[in-house]
Parts: C-alpha cells; structure tokens; sequence
C-alpha cells in the first residue's frame, strides 16, 4: 500500500502524472465504496520489517537508557539500607536519610539514561526516518526522543533541586516542557514525522498548564485538581482548533497536512473527553454515577460522534469510548440487567460503531447539507456530494 505522501512525491518527481495519481484515488475509493478521504488514512505498517525494526529500534533505546544509568551508578553508588538494630528513632532518621539518597541517585541516573536515549533517538532516526521513511520505527522514534528530553530536563531537576516549594516544581516541570517542545521543533524541521507536531503541542500544553500551576501554589490555592482537569479541557479545545486549522489546509486529503491533522485530533481527543466525563463522576463508579448522569454521558457521546461526523475525523469517538462503557453498563445495571449489563453494552455499542463505520459517507453527507455553506466551506470534500455546495 503506498500512502499519500507517496502519491504526491511520485507526481512531483513526474513518475506519476497528476491525472493519473487522481485516477488512481478515485479507483481506490471505488472500490472500498468510499471516498479516500473519508477513510482518515495514516501510515503506520508497510510490511513486517517494520515490526522488525521497530523491536530493534525499542531494543536499542532501552539498552541506552540502561547504560546511562549504569554510568551513575558507577560514579554515586548505592546507599547502604539502614541497620535494624538502631533504636525506633534513629531508625526512622536513618531510613529517611536512605531514601533521600537513595532519590537522589535515581533522579541522576533517570536524566543521563533520558539524554542517551534522546541522543540514540535521533542518532537511529537519520537512517530510519531520512532515509528509509519507515513509519512505525519513526513514530517510536519520535516519542522516544521527546518524552526522553522532557524525562531528562525533568530528572535534571529531581537532582538539582531538593525540598524546594511545590511552585517551584511546577516552574520546572514547565521549563521541561518547553525544552521538549523545542527539541521536537528542531525534529521537525529535520525529518518532519506527522506526529511530531502533536507531540510538541503537548509538550507546550504542559509547559502553559505547569505555569499556571505554579501561580496558583504560590498563592496558596488549594483546589489544584479542579483547576487542572478545567485546564487541560481548554488547552484540550485548543489543540482541537489547531488540528482544524491543518484539516482546513488539506480538504482532499492527500498531504503531510491531514496526517499532521490526524495526531492532532488524537491529542486532542483525551484531553477533552477526561474532564468532561470525569467532572459528570464516571470515574468513580457504582453509587457515584446516577441515572441522570449516565444518561448526560450518552447525550455527550452522541455530540461528540456529531462532531466527528462532521469534521470527518473519529478520535472523538475512540476517546470518549470507556467513559460510555462504563455509562451504558451503569444504566443497564440500574434497569435491572445486572447479569448482562456487560453483554448488552458491548451489543449496542459495537452495533453503533459497526453501523456508523458502514454507512459513514451517507450519514455525513446528510448532516452536513443541513449545515451553513460557510461551515460546508471549510470541512473535507467528500462530505459534499449531494450537499449545497455540489448543487
């Protein structure tokens, strides 16, 4: 299977003609019965060598963080366990003073074996992201690479930085984040992997998110759990505008643009489905969640699979899926069902999902022909057959 990217780069060498690679699409879509763009492509697996690879590659980075954190150990060992035969007080003392070491120790060897495994990251993604394009090792590269500098600034601090204010831990963790956003703008621009832009989203996210944080330790603030679940639901909103801004750049589909888009909408996706469902107490479960809250979670549910329908995208969908699990086994428990509550939730659920996957393209063609010219302007194209716009 040859991706878009592909498509594209065979019509730029001119190996492939522009109405050819259309052909090609519209053959493609023929034959699934529907459109390519409706099929939210994105590659991941092209053959079984890129299992292989991706073993190796996983292999190799766990090798390097272990190294690393060797290295620490020769240099800060171990510290001795406490003697038993102290006294209850110095034993107490002596168990502290252990595991403060004992922290300190493992803070530095988690940061050298992070910078390793970084290093390796990149070091490995030169010959399997810029030369062999491989998809699956370049996605673990990528995340490998980010979340190990993000972990090394992190740990840096961890040992830099003992019995310091809460605020200050918040200040730092947000300097990570944005060390981790600069390290995966830097990937970018090197081997522009999709999925890079959403890790650095994230890691930007948490960089806003720890600033906040730390403003509200330093003013006492106690109800920090609140605050954060609202905060991620806004930046959560805002990773969700930024990924329509890509869609909106790409209507057809067919370039790095829409994959960019597509791990967007993912990141998205958590963020803004955990608060929602977690503030209505799903979370909790049993007692917790009544009979009107479970049913707000299917209404949720059902919005958020209109809005997926729309923008054409299903991470919506796939995010909020455990939260209405959870919900629709409660009402079914509640009605009395209590020995199939689980069967009859995966019955009406699968049918749901199976049903909407089959009959995706007419259902949202459908609803968006009811929707303004305007919205209908800035949503993939294959939503349009038989809309206004197509009249």
């Amino acid at each position: 299977m040859y991706s878009n990217e592909e498509i594209n780069s065979a019509v730029a060498s001119g190996a492939l003609s522009a109405e050819a690679a259309a052909s090609l699409r519209a053959h493609v879509a023929e034959l699934r019965s529907m459109p390519v763009a409706n099929e939210e492509q994105f590659r991941l697996v092209t053959s079984f060598n890129d299992i292989f690879v991706a073993i190796g590659v996983v292999i190799m980075l766990v090798a390097a963080g272990a190294i690393g954190q060797a290295i620490v150990g020769a240099f800060i060992p171990a510290p001795p366990f406490p003697n038993e035969t102290l006294s209850e007080e110095a034993l107490e003392a002596a168990w502290w003073v252990y595991m403060e070491q004992a922290s300190y120790r493992s803070a530095w060897q988690w940061a050298l074996g992070s910078a390793l495994v970084a290093a390796t990251a990149w070091g490995l993604a030169e010959f399997f992201t810029a030369k062999r394009r491989m998809a699956l090792p370049s996605i673990i590269l990528l995340l490998a690479f980010v979340g190990a500098i993000f972990a090394a600034i992190f740990n840096l601090g961890e040992g830099l930085l003992r019995d310091v204010p809460e605020w200050v831990g918040a200040i730092f963790i947000s300097f990570a984040g944005l060390i981790a956003a600069l390290g995966a703008w830097l990937h970018w621009r090197r081997f522009m992997v999709p999925i890079t832009i959403a890790a650095g989203t994230a890691a930007l996210a948490v960089t806003v998110i720890g600033l906040i944080a730390a403003g509200l330790y330093n003013t006492g603030f106690e109800d920090i759990e609140n605050v954060m679940l609202g905060l991620t639901f806004v930046a959560g909103i805002g990773v969700f505008l930024f990924a329509m801004r890509w869609d909106t750049s790409d209507l057809q589909r067919t370039t790095r643009r829409s994959d960019v888009a597509f791990w967007l909408h993912l990141l998205a996706a958590p963020m803004i489905a955990h608060p929602v469902f977690y503030s209505l107490g799903v979370m909790d479960g049993g007692d917790a969640v009544g009979i009107g809250q479970a049913l707000a979670v299917v209404a949720i549910y059902v919005l958020f699979g209109l809005v997926a329908l729309a923008i054409d995208r299903r991470a919506l969908l796939v995010s909020a899926l455990a939260y209405v699990l959870v919900a629709l086994g409660l009402l079914f428990d509640r009605f009395g069902a209590v020995e199939l509550s689980f069967a009859l939730t995966a019955l009406v659920i699968g049918s749901a999902l199976l049903s909407l996957s089959a009959f995706w393209t007419p259902i949202r063609s459908a609803l968006v022909s009811n929707l303004p010219p305007r919205v209908q302007a800035r949503l993939p194209e294959s939503a349009l057959e038989g809309s206004a716009l197509t009249a």
